[in-house]
């Protein structure tokens, strides 16, 4: 029987990466989406294109009422649920340093980042499946410590600290809970608002000299939800070139 995956935030970028591949490795996989509605269903044909199966799921993932309705949802459609990945989040949309930041960027960025993965990781750890796997996104901003993005890096903090515990706390089920922290990517929401040379210099940041793709993000997400990769647990894994 195939395995069944929720890839939040599966729309565009790393998400549909990560929900290609894990359909192209015979995962059966939920798009989740709270918007872009053309975009989930794209990513949905390419999987079924290539032999897999999947369909597209609307919820806003910081709404733990529509949170609750995805994981009805997805256990009505394929019988239960054994992978989560929390990919779904957002960026600041430029740096702002932490005393400019005002209390609306605050909350949306809590509330998507944060409150987004606690309210999915509540509910797996009552409806995930013995023997399932928890992949949580955070982010190389939390090591390098950047200034102007405070509030974003925290957000993704609190998504490290989730992992570590969480991962204590499901003891007995063998079910593994890792985070990874993905460098610089070459997505369609890291180049948006950049010019060609602040990319460049990005790209020159980590010792490959290059930035990451989705694919290279969607690789290690599908190596920590195999038997291969079942060891690794309560673990953050700065995926990233090098760049610390």
């Amino acid at each position: 029987m195939s395995k069944v995956a929720i890839v939040t935030g599966a729309s565009r970028g790393i998400g549909a990466a990560i929900a290609k591949r894990l359909g192209a490795d015979g995962i059966s996989v939920v798009v989740n989406y709270a918007s872009r509605p053309a975009d989930a269903e794209q990513v949905v044909r390419d999987i079924t294109a290539a032999g897999g199966r999947a369909y597209a799921v609307l919820a806003d993932i910081s709404d733990s009422v529509a949170v609750e309705a995805l994981f009805d949802q997805v256990e009505l459609a394929y019988g239960g649920i054994d992978i989560l990945i929390n990919n779904a989040g957002i960026i600041q949309p430029d740096m702002v340093n932490l005393a400019d930041t005002d209390d609306a960027l605050y909350q949306r960025i809590f509330a998507i980042n944060t409150k987004g993965t606690f309210n999915t990781l509540r509910l797996a750890a009552r409806r995930l499946r013995d023997g399932g796997r928890i992949v949580n996104l955070s982010s190389c901003v939390v090591a390098l410590a950047l200034p102007g993005y405070s509030v974003y890096a925290a957000s993704k903090a609190a998504v490290e600290s989730l992992t570590g515990i969480f991962a204590k706390e499901l003891r007995g089920r063998n079910i593994s809970v890792n985070a990874i922290a993905p460098g610089p990517t070459a997505t369609e929401l890291f180049v948006s608002g950049k010019t060609a040379q602040m990319i460049d210099e990005l790209a020159k940041q980590p010792p490959m000299e290059r930035l990451g793709t989705p694919q290279d993000i969607a690789n290690v997400v599908a190596f920590l939800v195999s038997e291969e990769g079942g060891w690794i647990n309560g673990q953050t894994l700065r995926v990233n070139g090098g760049i610390v």
